[in-house]
């Protein structure tokens, strides 16, 4: 399996480095590509870095509150199929059920036809 090395990347135009300000994953987890590593923040914004491959968190570099050097290691991961195969896949989500018709009552079950009304004798036809 190959091991990717995820670096500070150059977040706004001439900052040098940033504060480590979240970390977002910890050595063990599995992490799919876009996934959030951590968040760092320069003098001009907070940005969240996301992980530019799916694999295994093998090394966290710096602590929260620690000062990174743009270009320095920041995350190691171990990709290939074995390494993302082990996270789970998330819960189903569960739909709500429909709402009964407004002029259904809640407890009404099927309904049949109503039956066809039933059409008067001709005027003529009549008996008197």
């Amino acid at each position: 399996m190959a091991e990717i090395t995820v670096k500070l990347p150059d977040v706004g135009e001439g900052v040098a480095e940033a504060e480590l300000v979240e970390w977002r994953v910890k050595a063990g987890d599995v992490v799919r590509e876009d996934d959030i590593l951590a968040a760092v923040m320069t003098d001009k914004a907070t940005v969240e870095i996301p992980a530019p491959h799916s694999g295994r968190v093998v090394f966290t570099n710096g602590e929260v509150g620690q000062t990174l050097a743009v270009g320095s290691v920041l995350v190691r991961l171990e990709a290939g199929e074995g390494a993302v195969a082990a996270k789970p896949a998330p819960p189903p989500v569960a739909e709500p059920a429909p709402e009964p018709a407004e002029d259904a009552p809640a407890d009404a079950g099927p309904r049949e036809p109503a039956p066809a009304p039933v059409k008067a004798a001709p005027a003529a036809a009549r008996p008197e």
